[in-house]
């Protein structure tokens, strides 16, 4: 409708597909470790491939209307999106024991668009489960997720984020996840087909 913006934003909005603009994305919170952190091309490449999970298990921001990892090129919310970094220091628990300096492993950080984000535990849930239920498209043995520590319910959502992750590393399932058949789809913006 003329006048009115959409909530996906104007082109002019968004930095173009496959730039790493450091300062459009997220500072890599206390779950990453500064070393291991991925900058540049790496970012890049693991990102092209989050943006393919999520438009595959329909991973999507309803208050914009766009696959989730859009939000990283989004200039309007310059402290929000995912960073990654590849396996570091352990944590305790079955998961943990993967992570030790693990390349096969990747860290996941999402940080959301405000602290009180009210889709944050369906968005992290689902950027979790569609990593690792597309692990094939990213070759990594386990994705962890973590929701950044500025939401103010990040600790339930990270513990609950801890036990879907060692329940996958114990027993390669994910607890509760829908969508591995036609039968398990369920609705989303964008009609049938939201898999995670």
């Amino acid at each position: 409708m003329p006048g009115i913006p959409s909530l996906g934003g104007d082109p002019d909005t968004f930095d173009e597909q496959g730039a790493f603009v450091p300062d459009h994305i997220p500072d890599p919170g206390p779950f990453l470790q500064s070393e291991a952190v991925l900058a540049g091309d790496e970012h890049i490449n693991v990102h092209t491939v989050a943006r393919g999970v999520f438009e595959q298990r329909g991973v999507y921001d309803v208050t914009f209307g766009y696959n989730l990892a859009k939000l990283n090129r989004d200039t309007r919310h310059e402290s929000a999106g995912f960073r990654y970094a590849e396996g570091t220091d352990p944590e305790s628990g079955p998961a943990a024991e993967l992570d030790a300096a693990d390349p096969s492993v990747l860290r996941a950080e999402f940080t959301p668009t405000t602290e009180f984000c009210p889709q944050g535990d369906s968005l992290a849930i689902g950027a979790f489960r569609a990593f690792n239920l597309e692990s094939q498209r990213h070759g990594y043995d386990l994705v962890r997720v973590r929701v950044d520590e500025m939401h103010q319910d990040s600790r339930t959502l990270n513990t609950k984020l801890q036990s879907l992750e060692e329940e996958y590393a114990e027993s390669g399932t994910i607890p509760g996840n829908v969508g591995d058949g036609p039968d398990n789809e369920v609705p989303n913006e964008r009609g049938m087909g939201a898999p995670f």
